[in-house]
């Protein structure tokens, strides 16, 4: 196992190039001067195009590029806040609270791990600035329709210089964003196949950037004139996806595909689901490894490390007493190069214990909740449910690709901006589709989901016509008696 591969690691010096410098500088007046319609700008150039490295290194502290970027652009949602408008777009909700949960139990459970450190306490304010104050600023910055297709915009223009980057690994063995600093300057290869990485930390976390990117950059198919953005975007996601030459960002890719070829069984999606579940559970009863070692199975480029990710999952449940609580301090003796988690789900459990496990799954769910309940509410207007579609798909990719990759470098980035699409998008559907608020049952006052509530006042309507009607009918049969 590496020395210091959770914390205390890293330069202890500034490693800033004159270029970076030049475009943090612009950035950080761009984020001041710019409308914020236009704000997602900076932040997704300097989140993608700039190696995670970068940074200027002050008494222990490092202070990365992204991260001085982060907090001008907090700094920025503040000033532009409007009165009586919420901070975040559309307001908190459920995915922003068990979000925030998971974050702030890893860095807790992480503190609570390494109580004999105390660097671990400048290293966990740091997980947090990266993590929850970036999440939050993008919930700020993107808050609506047009916010989202913006940012969508300025992630396709962001794969060109990333692609063509990437390309040039593959002819020359020079990664061109290594020569600025920060990341390997020789691309890494395995079994005679090149594995560009770009700006990123992996080539795993470039390609896993891509391959969940592209579902999303396909909403631009219907967008007429925006068509041009939505080609750009998925030629450069497609060649960035390729170039990486691993197996996980390919899965995620057709995992993408899959999920965007699912549209036209959209309404039967609960079928395909418990279809899934049982087969899983079949496979379990009568496979003589446990089911999760199907991942074992799976190389795509033939030279995938397959095994390890299924290992990986055997270990984190055959160990569960050991990261329960609070994580693990050292999972390194559980097996070979059990230290090195690439795998989301297992990386969250070891760090932060059940609680943050639980509720990154929650964040997954209530955001797969959140779009089917917008899409319901919106049958049958094709062009809404399209929109909803493409991000599921995108959340899809993503849930599969967390199985071979843990997003520790910029690629978070993207996964805080996808999850702040959801809200911007599927909350005004909801509300738009609501109604008045309509108490449900006894005990607890409840509020009906939007179909439920069309149903429900659907419903009392035919009930006074007929209360009504019989109103009408009783005189006359009394009468006529």
């Amino acid at each position: 196992m590496p020395d210091n591969y959770k914390f205390g690691g890293g330069t202890s010096g500034t490693l800033l190039h004159p270029i970076v410098l030049v475009g943090m500088i612009l950035a950080l007046i761009l984020i001041f001067v710019l409308p914020r319609k236009w704000l997602m700008g900076p932040l997704v150039f300097m989140s993608f195009l700039v190696p995670m490295g970068q940074q200027i290194y002050i008494a222990g502290v490092h202070l990365f590029v992204l991260r001085v970027v982060v907090l001008v652009a907090f700094i920025r949602a503040l000033m532009s806040k409007d009165a009586g408008e919420p901070l975040v777009a559309n307001g908190w909700n459920r995915v922003d609270t068990v979000c925030t949960v998971y974050m702030v139990a890893v860095a807790v459970a992480t503190c609570a791990t390494f109580h004999a450190d105390t660097a671990v306490l400048v290293n966990q304010v740091g997980y947090l600035w990266d993590f929850l104050l970036g999440y939050v600023v993008v919930r700020c910055f993107i808050r609506d329709e047009e916010g989202l297709y913006t940012t969508l915009k300025f992630l396709a223009i962001v794969t060109i210089p990333l692609a063509i980057g990437m390309i040039i690994e593959q002819r020359t063995m020079v990664n061109v964003f290594g020569l600025l600093g920060g990341v390997n300057t020789v691309p890494d290869v395995r079994e005679g196949k090149i594995r560009s990485q770009g700006a990123f930390a992996h080539s795993l976390m470039a390609g896993a950037f891509a391959a969940t990117l592209m579902p999303v950059l396909v909403m631009f198919w219907r967008k007429g004139q925006s068509r041009l953005f939505g080609m750009i975007g998925v030629l450069g996601a497609t060649v960035m996806t390729w170039t990486t030459n691993g197996s996980t960002p390919l899965l995620s890719y057709l995992a993408g595909i899959f999920a965007l070829l699912c549209w036209p069984i959209r309404k039967s999606m609960k079928k395909v689901r418990w279809a899934m579940v049982l087969t899983l559970v079949g496979l379990q009863l009568v496979m003589k490894a446990p089911v999760w070692f199907l991942i074992a199975r799976v190389d795509v480029t033939g030279g995938s490390s397959s095994y390890h990710r299924a290992e990986l999952v055997d270990q984190f449940m055959n160990h569960i007493p050991d990261w329960f609580f609070i994580g693990v301090k050292d999972p390194s003796d559980w097996g070979l190069d059990m230290w090195d988690v690439q795998n989301q789900y297992v990386n969250i459990g070891e760090a932060g214990g059940i609680v943050a496990f639980v509720a990154f799954i929650m964040v997954i769910s209530r955001s797969f909740g959140m779009l089917g309940d917008a899409r319901k509410a919106v049958d049958g207007e094709k062009d809404k449910e399209w929109m909803l579609w493409c991000l599921g798909a995108a959340l899809f990719a993503n849930v599969v690709g967390f199985f071979g990759v843990n997003y520790f470098d910029n690629s978070r980035m993207w996964w805080f901006i996808l999850l702040a699409m959801i809200p911007a998008i599927a909350e005004p559907m909801l509300r738009s589709k609501q109604g008045p608020q309509t108490p449900v049952g006894s005990g607890p006052k409840k509020l009906r989901r939007p179909w439920v509530k069309a149903k429900a006042q659907e419903l009392d309507a035919k009930e006074v016509t007929v209360r009504g009607a019989v109103g009408k009918l009783v005189p006359r049969l009394r009468a006529g008696s």
